[in-house]
């Protein structure tokens, strides 16, 4: 196959970033631009981009995660920004969410053999897991879907006062526009536009953030999460 050879060599930001998982990174890019092609979790013409657009864009997100948090990482697809987050951040719980299998197959080997500890995967989409994982302190995303559907799907997942990180492109500041009334109704208490990875890639990377308050999810959601709640505890007592 032509596309790993097409994969340019590491920069030098991502010895830095990356730090003793350097060569862990470089495994996964490679994992990417192979396996991750030819099952069709990658386009070819995103290989010789991979490190600026992908890795790093991704890593630098941990410059917004507070530390040892637990994080779900929802639609994580090829593994970002969960995988590269993982990779720099072993202070973190990190859940991969994914409802496609052949995703959850090839993030699953991933972990495995990167010997990610602190991440696990799960197959399922987050209206369902929700009241089955327990409730994280902040939820990623990246390139998932816009911004008020995302928030509808990752808010629930929080713990009260939890926060989600959604990076986006240029449409950043239109789409929290567009979803201010979405994410009121859902509890969101106060959102904000952070820019990171000053000195590693150009141009930065755009984090939407999306801070909740006692209720993720709001009223709605509050009453699925009880509801949830209670029907796993009798699955438990079985």
């Amino acid at each position: 196959m032509t596309e790993a050879a097409e994969l340019p060599p590491a920069p030098e930001q991502a010895r830095e970033v990356f730090g003793e998982r350097f060569a862990d990174a470089i495994r996964y890019a490679e994992l990417l631009a192979e396996a991750g092609v030819q099952r069709g979790l990658i386009g070819p013409r995103e290989v010789p981009r991979l490190w600026e657009r992908h890795l790093l864009n991704c890593a630098v997100l941990s410059e917004a995660v507070p530390e040892g948090v637990t994080v779900c990482d929802v639609g994580s697809g090829a593994g970002l920004p969960g995988i590269p987050l993982a990779l720099v951040r072993d202070d973190l719980n990190i859940t991969l969410l994914e409802p496609l299998l052949r995703r959850t197959n090839f993030l699953t080997e991933v972990v495995e053999l990167l010997g990610l500890d602190h991440v696990t995967v799960v197959r399922g989409r987050a209206e369902e897991v929700m009241g089955k994982l327990p409730p994280v302190h902040v939820v990623t995303a990246r390139a998932v879907a816009p911004l008020d559907r995302l928030a509808t799907w990752g808010i629930p997942l929080l713990r009260p006062y939890g926060e989600m990180l959604a990076l986006k492109g240029d449409t950043a500041e239109e789409e929290l526009k567009a979803a201010a009334t979405a994410l009121s109704k859902l509890g969101a208490v106060e959102t904000s536009i952070l820019h990171v990875g000053e000195g590693v890639v150009d141009p930065l990377s755009t984090v939407v953030r999306v801070e909740v308050g006692e209720s993720p999810g709001g009223v709605r959601f509050a009453a699925k999460r009880a509801k949830a709640a209670r029907t796993g505890r009798a699955r438990r007592r079985r």
